[in-house]
């Protein structure tokens, strides 16, 4: 399954399997866009990312550790 910037829930699932020990609360867009670009299986244009994106999934990934 290729993924995108929408799939917010499945990436916030394997960013928690890839980075268990992260500090999502204070973690960098920055590194968090470098990361999900990272993720196997992620094919969409790093280009689509925006701000509103990536808090919409470090917040999917937060609610993933409750």
């Amino acid at each position: 399954m290729a993924l995108k910037w929408t799939d917010v829930q499945e990436l916030a699932i394997q960013l928690e399997d890839a980075h268990p020990d992260a500090d999502v609360v204070n973690l960098r867009f920055t590194d968090l866009h470098k990361w999900v670009r990272a993720l196997p299986g992620f094919s969409d244009d790093p280009n689509k990312s925006n701000e509103k994106i990536l808090e919409a999934i470090q917040m999917a990934w937060l609610s993933e550790r409750d």
